[in-house]
């Protein structure tokens, strides 16, 4: 049992354009609904979408001073996040371009 929304042709803003689009596009989902994408379209936008929430990974290894490490896992701590996470995100922000130098935020420039 579908309840009958009320016609949006019935507010007082739209305009007679508005109406006739509102009307055609409407009148076109009736003639044809939205139907679920095809097996192959929706197993590829699973597959976009799972890369683009959790890209692919690369192993590394690297060297740091045992203090960077330290205020590293202390900030991690603070943060509540695990210190290769950190690490991670301040690469990643470092090669977009977002990463914010402190003297930079402090004055303003």
């Amino acid at each position: 049992m579908s309840r009958k929304r009320k016609p949006l042709l019935d507010t007082p803003f739209l305009d007679e354009q508005e109406r006739d689009v509102i009307s055609a596009v409407e009148a076109a989902f009736e003639k044809s609904p939205v139907s679920p994408p095809a097996e192959d379209r929706r197993e590829f936008l699973a597959d976009v979408a799972r890369r683009t929430m959790n890209p692919p990974k690369k192993a590394i290894t690297t060297r740091l001073a045992q203090d960077d490490l330290a205020k590293l896992k202390a900030r991690a701590l603070a943060l509540g996040i695990p210190y290769q996470t950190l690490l991670a995100s301040i690469v990643h922000r470092y090669v977009d371009g977002t990463l914010v130098d402190a003297d930079q935020r402090d004055t303003g420039a």
